[in-house]
């Protein structure tokens, strides 16, 4: 029998996919606990349907990203700190503080997590950090930290 997983069921199917099973599992198990629909042609129909609808959700979602990565790149984040001498920063800048200085000064919210900042800014001056929006959309942005 063929059926259509609603959900991921180990060993056998991930959700969307179409497989066929044996009648008595399909009945017994995966129809009776909503794990799976037979595979009939106004489901498939209705399956194609959602994989469309997937792929267009997916599309906007990198549109919006390649547009904030333009909006990224043109702007400089300025964050102030004690320092001695040299230039060299008393404590760090995280990229927490990057995420809060974003959110405070130009009202975009990025998680902290997708600046990646290999190891917290320590001097002064222009730091260029790489943040990741997408899979496939890094955006640069410069980071200057001046004496406080």
């Amino acid at each position: 029998m063929k059926v259509i997983f609603i959900k991921d069921v180990k060993g056998k199917g991930k959700k969307g996919e179409v497989k066929n099973v044996s009648e008595g599992y399909a009945r017994n198990y995966l129809l009776k606990n909503n794990l799976a629909v037979e595979a009939t042609k106004g489901n498939l129909k209705q399956l194609e349907g959602q994989k469309q609808k997937e792929k267009e959700k997916e599309q906007e979602i990198l549109h919006e990203a390649k547009k904030l990565k333009d909006q990224l790149e043109d702007m400089t984040v300025e964050l102030t700190a004690k320092s001695g001498d040299g230039g060299r920063l008393f404590g760090s800048v995280t990229s927490k503080h990057i995420a809060d200085e974003l959110k405070k000064k130009h009202d975009i919210k990025i998680d902290k997590r997708k600046i990646e900042l290999d190891e917290p800014i320590r001097n002064l001056g222009f730091t260029n950090v790489p943040v990741k929006l997408h899979p496939d959309v890094t955006a640069t942005l410069r980071v200057h930290v001046k004496e406080a």
